[in-house]
């Protein structure tokens, strides 16, 4: 099933019917959805789909061939191969076509491992050739390190000559609530909180069977492709997985400073660095910082924080990764009944403030709010309080601040997902937290609450104009 992605496949027609050359960069972690965005993209366009795979140069160079020979261009008379690869690729301008000719290379970076100077070819070629032909290359890859430091970094033979680039991201919440059209708001929630915005994820569960059962099923059961994700994505990427192992599960436990992290591993500090640095490349980790820090304390501070952006990886080192003994001896409702269900409301709660985030950022496009932020994230950082006539400096968190281009207008927002509706108390202690003799400004306020609100914070909500989101509106 084919859902979402209308701005990826429009961002690609547009290329498509330019009247000039185009040469597209498509890429984004494995299992996203590339592929299945290029073969939608592609349906109804006389091309080419040729999908690379890990084999020796001149298999590759033969199945390339092949896929592009069986078009009927004019060389299939005389050729069954092409001699190499500045023949073969230099031929897309001849794919018959009555419009653009489209040739999409799908995992583009295992065609490099078996020549490293394809490209070099590539670049001469359209430099000299293609870019005048009304030809669409598109060239994707999972591997982010290298479609973004060897294909597109600065010293490479492709560098500037790409004419669109597009980084892949998960499906969103509205998004992937398609996949689960029978489940409740909240059911529906969980799954994103597990298995995120990938598609090929989303896809292993059973929209006829209960989250429950899915999670059960499809993660816990040994043998089914979820329960290995993880650890075969690893491994395709990354060397010393023991160690990689060990530094993502103390961040999913909540140990996300680099001190946290070396004190729950024991490995030395510039090593971790190291990894960490492998794993945001991945799109595994990031390292945030409060929305509101300067570059210079984004530079330089021990501030940020390392998060795992991955939802999956997330669910699997927090749940999957600590069971695995009884998970292999098939002790699935044990971990299930004692392990996961009583910890997993807490779990969602998490990832509800991105839900939030994303509800804002869409009220922000369609102009709903009172100004139009430029800035959206979590807030953190020591603030002076007075409290019983002495000053006090404590540690104050908001879990979503956003502002204007100018730091002249602040949405302050809180995120609550507990079984029961959110009161006065609520806003109260929101408008209490944020130090506003530093950000001098308009101020506005926004209660995000799953199940709902009290009578008296709607009360409060109506005569000081209050945001007010429960799970009807998200």
């Amino acid at each position: 099933m084919f859902v979402g992605r209308e701005r990826e496949l429009e961002f690609l027609q547009d290329c498509y019917d330019s009247n000039k050359s185009e040469l597209v960069v498509v890429y984004g972690r494995r299992r996203i959805g590339k592929t299945e965005l290029l073969k939608q993209f592609s349906k109804g366009k006389q091309g080419v789909f040729y999908a690379c795979t890990e084999c020796t140069n001149t298999d590759q160079l033969e199945r390339f061939s092949k896929k592009l020979l069986n078009t009927g261009m004019p060389a299939a008379k005389f050729l069954s191969k092409f001699p190499d690869w500045e023949s073969a690729l230099r031929s897309m301008a001849d794919i018959p076509s009555d419009g653009k000719k489209v040739l999409i290379i799908d995992e583009f970076p295992y065609m490099c491992k078996g020549d490293k100077e394809i490209p070099s070819i590539l670049q001469n070629m359209w430099d000299h050739e293609l870019k005048d032909k009304n030809v669409m290359l598109i060239l994707c890859g999972s591997s982010i390190s290298f479609m973004e430091d060897e294909l597109l970094g600065e010293k490479n033979p492709l560098y500037g000559r790409a004419t669109g680039i597009y980084k892949l991201k998960p499906l969103s919440f509205a998004e992937t609530k398609k996949f689960f059209p029978d489940y409740t708001i909240e059911d529906q929630l969980t799954a994103y909180a597990i298995l995120g915005g990938i598609p090929y994820y989303l896809e292993q569960f059973d929209p006829l069977k209960s989250l429950a059962d899915n999670i059960r099923r499809n993660i816990l059961r040994k043998g089914c492709l979820l329960y290995n994700e993880v650890e075969f994505i690893l491994r395709q990427e990354l060397r010393e997985t023991g160690v990689y192992n060990a530094i993502i599960e103390a961040i999913a436990l909540g140990n996300n400073t680099l001190a946290l992290i070396h004190s729950k591993t024991q490995l030395e500090k510039s090593k971790i660095s190291s990894y960490l640095k492998n794993l945001r490349e991945l799109g595994i980790v990031e390292r945030e910082f409060s929305v509101l820090a300067t570059a210079k304390e984004r530079e330089g501070s021990q501030r940020g924080l390392y998060q795992l952006t991955d939802a999956y990886f997330k669910f699997w080192y927090s749940f999957v990764y600590s069971s695995y003994s009884e998970l292999e001896t098939g002790d699935i409702d044990g971990v299930w009944k004692y392990q996961v269900e009583p910890q997993l409301h807490q779990y969602v709660s998490h990832v509800y403030e991105n839900v939030c985030i994303e509800y804002l950022r869409q009220q922000n496009q369609e102009g709903s709010l009172p100004f139009h932020f430029t800035k959206i994230g979590r807030w953190w950082d020591k603030v002076t309080h007075t409290i019983d006539g002495r000053k006090r400096t404590i540690a104050e968190e908001i879990d979503i601040v956003a502002t204007d281009k100018l730091g002249n207008n602040f949405l302050l927002s809180e995120c609550k997902f507990r079984h029961e509706p959110a009161d006065v108390d609520v806003l109260r202690h929101l408008q209490g937290k944020f130090p506003v003799e530093k950000y001098q400004g308009k101020y506005y306020y926004a209660i995000f609450s799953f199940y709902g609100f009290s009578k008296g914070l709607r009360d409060v909500a109506e005569k000081e104009n209050i945001l007010l989101v429960d799970s009807s509106n998200q």
